[in-house]
């Protein structure tokens, strides 16, 4: 089974990308952070796009994070982890705004995808935690903190606590809410509000607001912490 199922469009220029791998909560393995950067690749170099909706095949969860299960030598974690850090900047970089439907677990590279994304629906079985400091991960602060403010985010990222719907609406960072069956529907509707509007103005728009807010950035910066602490410090459990 892929663990990934690109879908076909709906409407005009709306695609929805699933993650497919139920049976570990969409944990992230290797083989499935290769076909997600290579869906995001292909879809950003489409000219006919023009919103993108990140999801799941199982409302138990967007994604459990890095599947810290997965049998990986030191070269492969190395690996690994410079595929997470190019699955963060395809988001970043992505050029048509990018909506997260975030229900079940959202933890760990869960988390960092559901802030990496401009827009968020939540579900309303919402699990969303910051658990890299479990680990001693050096991940976080360079999206979460532009979004909810530099105090909310220390206290998510260092404590790890896990928030649910209600929390992250009035933290700013769920910009529709719904129950969990009906999450992908809600982003599916703001998609068609953004694809209703000046194709090339969305783009000039997102490219604004991401010029602007410098994440280009503060998400290299983080990378090269991440690829520090794989190489050279603890890195992820390899199975």
């Amino acid at each position: 089974m892929s663990g990934l199922v690109l879908r076909d469009r709906h409407g005009v220029g709306i695609e929805v990308l699933r993650l497919n791998r139920p049976d570990t909560r969409n944990a992230l393995d290797t083989p499935t952070l290769a076909v997600l950067t290579a869906a995001l690749e292909e879809l950003g170099h489409d000219p006919e796009l023009r919103a993108l909706v990140v999801s799941t095949t199982n409302v138990r969860a967007l994604s459990s994070g890095a599947d810290v299960g997965e049998p990986l030598d030191r070269d492969g974690g190395i690996a690994r982890m410079a595929a997470f850090t190019r699955l963060y900047q395809l988001i970043d970089e992505f050029p048509v705004p990018t909506i997260a439907v975030c229900v079940g677990n959202c933890v760990g590279a869960g988390a960092e995808i559901v802030a990496g994304c401009d827009l968020r629906v939540g579900g309303d079985n919402l699990k969303l935690a910051w658990a890299g400091a479990r680990l001693g991960v050096p991940v976080g602060p360079a999206r979460l903190a532009p979004l909810i403010g530099v105090a909310r985010a220390k206290d998510l990222i260092l404590t790890g606590r896990a928030i649910g719907m209600v929390e992250a609406e009035r933290y700013g960072l769920l910009q529709r809410t719904a129950t969990a069956d009906a999450a992908e529907g809600a982003a599916l509707e703001l998609a068609a509000s953004i694809a209703g509007q000046s194709a090339v103005g969305v783009r000039v728009l997102k490219q604004m607001f991401r010029d602007l807010d410098g994440t280009a950035q503060r998400i290299s910066y983080e990378n090269e912490r991440l690829m520090d602490f794989q190489s050279h410090g603890g890195g992820l459990p390899t199975g």
